[in-house]
């Protein structure tokens, strides 16, 4: 190829990545302040819910350190959920800093969509399949019913079950629905479309931020809106005696505070 034509290719990728970005910037939605473990912007849970979720969560994060946050929001603003779960994510740092064991159920009541978001250090244990069984067989159901609130709490407790380490129960569950004759939407074709989001995502992961990426640290590279680490040692689990914080940004909700875990969108989506 002639350099003035891999000149020109060069200039058109950088601008249509420029436009790209410029236009995830616009489309981006607000984010919400982080007032506590759970922030109910759009009223979905009534006073005694959000009480006994708030007691709950606090419970388990003590004992275990593990940091789960409950949040809801009215509207996406045009914005996929799976991004802004991220940005939200990472804005509120959840989990400890260098634990990264925060988990972030988000619901957007007009777009009729959920996630659940796991921080990088609970993704071996709170995979994207076991997100998934929750959303499609706890959140799905209660949603579509009117009843928000014990959707949400019930997605808790599973979301608390299988980092307490009784995975087997969700998915025993699971089978029994399929057995049932209860009917699946993610079946052999989410099977499918996990690997693929895990093979190809992970091998663009490892050549594209580096390339078209803005290094931000040795190693470190921020591309579409997420930051890249390479050649880190990997990433480790543990936990810390008594509580959690980690003393990161403060957000003046009655002490909590999130310490500043990451997550690389682990996790799973649905609506209803």
């Amino acid at each position: 190829m002639a350099p003035a034509v891999r000149r020109r290719l060069a200039a058109f990728v950088c601008a249509w990545l420029f436009a790209l970005s410029a236009f995830a910037a616009a489309a981006a939605a607000e984010l919400p302040a982080l007032t506590g473990r759970v922030v109910d912007n759009a009223d979905l849970l009534d006073a005694a819910t959000e009480a006994r979720l708030i007691e709950k969560l606090a419970a388990f994060e003590q004992k275990s350190s593990d940091q789960i946050v409950v949040a809801t929001i009215k509207s996406l603003d045009g914005e996929p959920i799976e991004p802004f779960a991220n940005r939200l994510f990472r804005a509120w740092g959840l989990g400890q800093a260098g634990e990264d064991n925060g988990v972030l159920l988000i619901v957007a009541l007009e777009d009729r969509k959920m996630r659940i978001e796991v921080g990088y250090g609970l993704e071996g244990t709170l995979t994207d399949l076991h997100s998934k069984l929750i959303i499609e067989n706890t959140m799905v159901p209660a949603f579509r019913a009117g009843d928000f609130a014990g959707g949400i709490s019930r997605a808790v407790d599973d979301i608390i079950t299988v980092l307490e380490g009784n995975a087997a129960e969700l998915e025993e569950r699971a089978r029994r629905f399929e057995e049932q004759g209860v009917p699946f939407d993610w079946g052999i074709t989410v099977f499918i479309v996990i690997w693929a989001v895990v093979f190809f995502g992970g091998m663009a992961g490892a050549i594209l931020p580096p390339i078209f990426g803005r290094k931000i640290a040795p190693n470190r590279y921020r591309w579409l809106g997420m930051n890249f680490t390479y050649g880190s040692g990997g990433r480790r689990r543990g936990r810390s005696a008594g509580g959690w914080s980690s003393g990161g940004r403060s957000s003046g909700g009655g002490g909590f505070s999130g310490g500043g875990g990451s997550s690389g969108g682990g996790g799973a989506s649905g609506g209803w």
